[in-house]
């Protein structure tokens, strides 16, 4: 994963094998926010774009009209899904948040 600054909107790019997705930069804080304000465990629900994400996880968070960006963090259509899977651990590395590590069903919160 890396900053692109310079997009337009700013994007955090993840590249998985030859895949690149891209979220809004400003996921990282808001989603950082979103826990701190939550206050507890909450699972992070990934699923693809074609399907309903859980509700109350982040995945459905990411795609909700409700939330800073007013719908999907994901910026490239028919890849803006996945956002329960790959901002946690990202928000993990930075220090942000503790995510648990189980075969399934993960949950994060905010440090």
């Amino acid at each position: 994963m890396w900053r692109d600054e310079a997009a337009d909107p700013p994007a955090l790019v993840c590249q998985v094998g030859s895949t690149q997705l891209r979220y809004h930069l400003a996921a990282i804080d808001d989603l950082h926010a979103m826990l701190k304000a939550h206050g507890d465990w909450m699972a992070l629900g990934a699923t693809d774009e074609q399907k309903a994400a859980p509700d109350g996880t982040v995945e459905a968070w990411g795609r909700a009209a409700d939330n800073p960006v007013g719908g999907w963090y994901g910026l490239r259509k028919g890849y803006r899904g996945r956002f329960g899977m790959y901002l946690p651990p990202l928000l993990e590395v930075l220090g942000l948040a503790e995510l648990t590590h189980d075969p399934r069903n993960n949950r994060i919160r905010a440090i």
